[in-house]
């Protein structure tokens, strides 16, 4: 007798796409088989008739109850919003694992000579999110600045450790990461089987435009772009993909935004490079033009979002296989810290998106564009999932794999009001936008958290999961 049955949904496998019988014993998919088959078979049974039954959605990219600096805020102690709201969003939005982060991001300037372990930050920040998360969640680890040789001696034991990915910046003092010690990093990385997430700009060009903004006037808030430029991604994608090549690391591109970027990725994927992109799910729809509307930089995420052809190449490259995954970045605040700053230097990253990414991504995609079910399965689970270290556990419907499923109603048309959302924010860049499709189950690990809009999980069901990335990912292009 099996615990769960999910019966009669239109079931997006690895394999196919067809309609189907999901059957679920505790905590994992024990079965997958032709709709009918299963039904009579369970203690519950949960009817997906005309609905899409997906795996749970994997946001890659998350930053959950952070220091948001005063220079961004204008006001000491902000933080972005806790992990049990932020995943409580997440639930209701289809996702059912977060990857957030380990390490500083605080930009404050660091004098301790003597760095704590890598594992023991990884302990304090799993202690953040322990009985607070309604879904399952891992961390990325950040290193910043001149990494002393300490710590990335320790590399090789956190990645034993289930750490399968470190983030480094190429711009933001004191953040910033230098070449020299990034080449160190990407072999040591790279040696052990880790993949690295990679913030990449041209310092140079950021901190020359930045100067010459504010010397000409002209560095109001909505100029963003003009810092955070085109030429700045193309010739830091370029440099870390060149250092990859020679390191033999693994690359996965956060927040790519311009044409520029896709088109160096793709030449690095061609020359058979384990190159990865990622795009935020606001950069496939705004541009720069939005930063010059009334409280326009809301719709704001570091990098920058820049023009129609750009957000245009991130489509393009989502849908043809340039880029890898869909992500949000997240960095909830109020709106009050969010649009305090109003200058090139001052205005605060992040927006309330955890709960939007994938009915957003739903509707560019599969109801306006008539992208498969599988690719669309791909962009917001399976390919996040491969490349960070969780597939087949998550990422995918079939057996063995844990039952976090998401049945999603394409017959549901919701124009999105903040009545519709669930984080702990007071505006949201989404609000009027009109979904088609949207979720309306989120099961995690073969329990139900959210059904028909009613919050039925607990902030104790989500775990910290261990990672390893499979050795083909970062020996060539797979996903």
């Amino acid at each position: 007798m099996l615990d769960c049955v999910v019966k009669g949904g239109q079931v997006v496998t690895p394999q196919a796409v067809g309609e189907m019988d999901v059957g679920i014993q505790g905590e994992k998919i024990v079965a997958v088989g032709w709709a009918g088959t299963l039904s009579e078979q369970a203690t519950r049974v949960i009817d997906a008739s005309g609905k899409i039954v997906i795996p749970g959605g994997i946001e890659p990219h998350a930053h959950i109850g952070i220091p948001v600096p005063s220079a961004w805020s204008g006001q000491p102690d902000i933080m972005t919003q806790p992990p049990q709201d932020a995943s409580r969003a997440a639930a209701f939005g289809g996702v059912t694992t977060i990857v957030d982060f380990a390490g500083d991001l605080s930009f404050a300037e660091v004098e301790d000579a003597t760095p704590k372990s890598i594992m023991s930050v990884v302990e304090e920040r799993r202690s953040v999110f322990r009985t607070h998360a309604y879904t399952d969640y891992t961390f990325h680890y950040i290193l910043a600045g001149a990494v002393a040789p300490e710590t990335i001696g320790e590399i090789g034991e956190a990645i034993q450790e289930g750490i399968a990915s470190f983030k480094i910046f190429t711009t933001f003092h004191p953040i910033r990461v230098p070449y020299g010690h990034l080449w160190t990093i990407f072999a040591e990385v790279a040696k052990h089987g880790g993949i690295m997430a990679v913030h990449a700009e041209e310092d140079e060009v950021v901190r020359y435009m930045t100067e010459k903004l504010k010397r000409e006037g002209r560095d109001q808030g909505y100029n963003l772009h003009l810092v955070h430029n085109n030429i700045s991604e193309d010739l830091a994608f370029r440099h870390i993909i060149r250092l990859a090549q020679h390191t033999e690391a693994g690359i996965y591109f956060v927040h790519t935004t311009a044409k520029e970027g896709v088109a160096a990725i793709a030449e690095a994927r061609n020359a058979g490079q384990p190159v990865y992109g990622e795009a935020l799910h606001n950069y496939l729809q705004f541009t720069c033009e939005d930063y010059k509307k009334p409280g326009g930089t809301a719709v704001h995420t570091y990098p920058a979002i820049k023009f129609a052809d750009d957000r245009d190449a991130l489509i393009a490259g989502l849908m043809d296989g340039r880029l890898a995954t869909t992500a949000t970045d997240e960095y909830t605040t109020h709106k009050g810290p969010k649009l305090w700053g109003d200058t090139i230097e001052t205005v605060c990253g992040g927006h309330n998106g955890i709960e939007t990414r994938m009915p957003v991504a739903f509707t560019k995609f599969v109801a306006e564009r008539n992208m498969s079910l599988q690719r669309f399965v791909d962009i917001t689970s399976a390919n996040a999932a491969k490349l960070l270290g969780l597939y087949p556990r998550k990422g995918a419907i079939q057996p063995g794999s844990d039952a976090d499923l998401v049945l999603i109603d394409p017959d549901m048309n919701k124009t999105l009001t903040m009545d519709d959302l669930h984080a702990d924010s007071d505006y949201s860049i989404w609000e009027g936008f009109t979904c088609q499709g949207y979720p309306v189950l989120t099961m995690l690990r073969g329990k139900v958290i959210v059904d028909r809009g009613q919050l039925v999980g607990s902030a104790t069901d989500g775990q910290w999961l261990k990672r390893r990335v499979s050795g083909d990912i970062i020996s060539r292009p797979v996903v």
